[in-house]
Order: structure tokens, then C-alpha cells, then sequence
């Protein structure tokens, strides 16, 4: 262990992220036997439990904060975390307890935080004001797999929910290289199995969390999902053949090529880039654009709109973002005219993408002035020419590229159309349509590979000799 200043910010892309899918605010949290702690070793702690309703589903998520006097020895340190670490553990088996008819698939997350002081009379003044205290210095340390088999040995093979515990700095450091609100449920659930499979065979099947992220991040599973959604486009005939950028990925990451490191690096760009346009997008939001409601309901709405952007996964932010910056290469012609293309999500089929290249020219029928008052009748009318029974959100993109001193902007209107689900007689009716749509591509196929190799068969027989006549 050693201590440090805060050296990673709270401000990451994904720690700003979470805060729209927040659930309610904060409770404060009691943990059982504290006294005899803080008076043994003159500290303090506040906990308290956040629920998120992540895309996939909820984190419910406990940050504890122990103070402790900077003179404190490192025994006292280890001894007074381990105490803590197992508060929380009595306290996590209550709430499930009291919680077991909960069938939400959930992750439980435990986030500790050890704070030295100089001064000893400031952790009383922590339990006084919180806001007026001077910045602490956190303790750098760690738990991993090892922790729990060796120094403080947990039941980890339990089939109830466990608690996955880490350090603050661990904890920031995930947050910072998964971007994603859907990557962060993912590698709970990966970490979960790791730690059961060292549980079950007895070995530390990872060393550190870092190590682990790396090994999570680098799996071709990693586009698990956005095949399936890719196959399903196929066979929906959204698309004729597989996404060839998925396709160079996948099999990157699974012969475990060079090119696997260049690839990580471009999602990663294009995650952060698209967080920061999707705050853009929301902030450029006026009231009109959302009924002109009441602040309370406005800031419901924004969030909602801000979690279908924010939903993506890395490949799929990757994609919508290698399709934003096609643009500049694009002919003259067409970015003055201006030009509609269409991308789908590859975390969730039932979430469809328009984006709209305003043209340069005014009088176009792509110009801003052409159809940013009609982003929302447009947004409707793609939602009823989909075949895709999923359907869920159409999601509209004005996109104006500004060009000034040498320097170029994005500026991106936005409409999120909700679409209803379809009944199960729509379903069953689309489901028709579509094999008749098949049946008929599949015969006007037959026949024109029929009709093309009619006139081959002709001037085949033309050139075979005739039969000679009987002498």
C-alpha cells in the first residue's frame, strides 16, 4: 500500500456516463460494529449505496470511505480494512436477504476508498461538515482474487449474489478503459466467473485488475453481441453481407494479430469521441425540442435521450463514429448537395440510426434549413418502413460540418423517436411479409439466372455438329 494524491480524475468519460442512469439518490448506509473501530483506531467511514439501471441490467453499487489518521501504521491500516471489508460482507448478505424476491438480473458492486489526514482533529470534522474539510490523500491499494483465498477467505463459489469488491483506484481505472455502461455489465459478469473458477479449482486465475481488464478487452467474444445483431440485419435484409470492419476485427483478435492493438486503440478514440458528442447532442437540446416541459420532467427526458446514445458499445460507436468522419472524404458534390445514410446499432437491434449530412447548399434538399424542422416526421416515417419486429428507437442525426479559421466542428441535431411494440399479430404479419419478400427475391432469381443462360444453351446447340444422315 502506499498513499498518493489523487492522481486520476473523477470526470472520466464512463464515471460521468453512469450519472444518467441513475435510479434515485444516494442512501446512507450503516454498517454493523463500526464503533469499536473508529475509536480503536481513531477513524471514521461514510458508505453509502447507489442504484444504476445500466442497458443490460442493475448495479447496485456501495462506495465506502474509511478516514484514517496519516500516522496510522500500515498494520493498523491492513486490519482496519479488513474490518470494514467485512461489515460490508454481513451487510451485503442482510440486503440480499431482505431483497430475494428481487429476479432483476443485477451485479453488486463494493468501492473502497482508504483517505489519510495530517491532522487528527480533521476526522472529526469530517463527521461534521464534509463539504468544508480539506482534500485528502487517498491510499493506493488493492484486493483482487488472491485477497479473498489467502487473507480474508470468502465463500466465492456461493450461488447468491456476491460482492464484488475494489479499490478506488481499481475501480476508476475499470471505468476509464471500458468507456461503456454495457462493457462495464459485461466485465462484472466475466470478473464474477473468474472469480467462482479460482474458487472452484483453487488458483488465481488473475493477478491484478488491470491484468484482467486487459485479458477482458482483448477477447474476440468482445463482439459477441455485435455479430448476432450483424446476422440479424442479414437476415432482416437491412444489409446484404456482414459488416466487413466486424468481420477484420474479429478474426484480429482471434489470431491474435498486431493489428488487434490498433484496432483497441481506434474503439477506444471512438468511444470517448462519442460521449462527448452524445453530451454535445443533449446540451444543444432546447425546450422546445422537448415540449417546452416543466425543468423536472426536461431533465427525465434528457437523460432518456442521453441513455439511447450513451447504450452503445465499443463497436458500435466505433462504426457510428467512422461513418461521421467519411464525411470530409467524401466527393464535393455530394457534401454540397448533402446525403442520408443509415447505420444500425450493434448492441441493440431494436435501435436504428439515420444520420443526415446537411449539404452546403442551401437550396438542396438535404440543406440544415431543409430538414431540421423536419427531424421528427422523418424519424416516424423510417420507423414504419423498417421490417425489424425489435424495433424499438429511431434515432435521427443533423450533422453540419463547420468549417472556421482553418479548424472544422461538428454541430449535430438530434430526435429520438420511441417506437411502440409490435403486437403479436403485427409480428406475425411482418414475419409473413418478409417470407413472401424472400420467396419472391429468391424466384425472380431463379428466373433470371434462367433467362440469362437461355441465350448460352442456344449458342451451345448452334455450335454442336449435326447428326449425319444414314447412308
Amino acid at each position: 500500500m502506499s498513499d498518493s494524491s489523487i492522481t486520476l480524475s473523477d470526470n472520466d468519460c464512463l464515471v460521468n456516463e453512469l450519472t444518467c442512469y441513475l435510479q434515485k439518490e444516494a442512501v446512507d448506509i450503516a454498517l454493523a460494529n463500526m464503533q469499536h473501530l473508529e475509536h480503536k483506531y481513531d477513524a471514521c467511514y461514510r458508505a453509502q449505496q447507489y442504484h444504476y439501471q445500466l442497458p443490460l441490467g442493475n448495479l447496485s453499487l456501495l462506495e465506502l470511505i474509511l478516514y484514517l489518521p496519516a500516522k496510522s501504521s500500515l498494520v493498523d491500516i491492513k486490519a482496519a480494512r479488513m474490518a470494514v471489508v467485512k461489515a460490508a460482507l454481513i451487510w451485503h448478505k442482510t440486503y440480499l436477504a431482505q431483497h430475494k424476491n428481487n429476479d432483476n438480473m443485477s451485479h453488486n458492486v463494493l468501492v473502497f476508498d482508504i483517505q489519510l489526514t495530517d491532522k487528527g482533529e480533521e476526522i472529526n470534522k469530517i463527521k461534521i461538515n464534509d463539504q468544508q474539510r480539506q482534500p485528502l490523500k487517498r491510499l493506493t491499494h488493492g484486493f483482487g482474487v488472491r485477497y479473498f483465498m489467502e487473507d480474508l477467505v470468502v465463500d466465492m463459489s456461493d450461488s447468491m449474489q456476491q460482492l464484488q469488491v475494489f479499490s478506488w483506484h481499481d475501480w476508476q481505472a475499470i471505468l476509464a478503459s471500458l468507456q461503456a455502461p454495457c462493457e462495464l455489465w459485461r466485465f462484472l459478469h466475466y470478473r464474477l466467473g473468474q472469480l467462482q473458477y479460482s474458487a472452484s479449482n483453487h488458483v488465481i486465475s488473475f493477478e491484478s485488475e488491470a491484468d484482467l481488464v486487459i485479458q477482458f478487452l482483448h477477447r474476440p467474444t468482445l463482439f459477441t453481441d455485435a455479430i448476432a445483431v450483424d446476422n440479424a440485419l442479414i437476415k432482416y435484409e437491412v444489409q446484404d453481407e456482414p459488416n466487413p470492419a466486424l468481420v477484420a476485427m474479429t478474426l484480429a483478435y482471434k489470431n491474435k494479430s498486431t493489428t488487434a492493438q490498433m484496432y483497441h486503440q481506434h474503439m477506444a478514440q471512438a468511444a470517448a469521441l462519442w460521449s462527448q458528442l452524445s453530451i454535445q447532442m443533449i446540451e444543444m437540446l432546447d425546450e422546445e425540442v422537448l415540449d417546452n416541459t416543466d425543468k423536472e420532467t426536461l431533465g427525465t427526458k434528457r437523460c432518456y435521450w442521453q441513455q439511447q446514445l450513451l447504450d452503445e458499445s465499443l463497436f458500435s460507436r466505433h462504426e457510428l463514429v467512422r461513418t461521421l468522419y467519411r464525411h470530409p472524404k467524401q466527393a464535393h458534390g455530394l457534401q454540397k448537395e448533402g446525403y442520408v445514410v443509415h447505420q444500425h446499432s450493434y448492441e441493440s437491434l431494436g435501435r436504428h440510426y439515420v444520420l443526415i449530412f446537411y449539404g452546403q447548399d442551401v437550396e438542396s434538399q438535404h440543406s440544415k434549413q431543409a430538414i431540421q424542422p423536419n427531424l421528427a416526421k422523418i424519424a416516424q416515417d423510417v420507423a414504419s418502413r423498417l421490417p425489424i419486429t425489435e424495433l424499438h428507437h429511431v434515432i435521427v442525426l443533423g450533422i453540419d460540418f463547420i468549417d472556421e479559421s482553418n479548424d472544422t466542428f461538428i454541430d449535430i441535431d438530434l430526435w429520438i423517436q420511441p417506437v411502440d411494440p409490435m403486437t403479436q399479430r403485427e409480428r406475425q404479419l411482418t414475419k409473413q411479409l418478409q417470407r413472401l419478400n424472400q420467396q419472391h427475391k429468391k424466384q425472380t432469381t431463379i428466373n433470371l439466372s434462367a433467362s440469362k443462360n437461355e441465350p448460352m444453351r442456344m449458342q451451345l446447340n448452334l455450335n454442336i455438329p449435326a447428326r449425319k444422315t444414314k447412308s
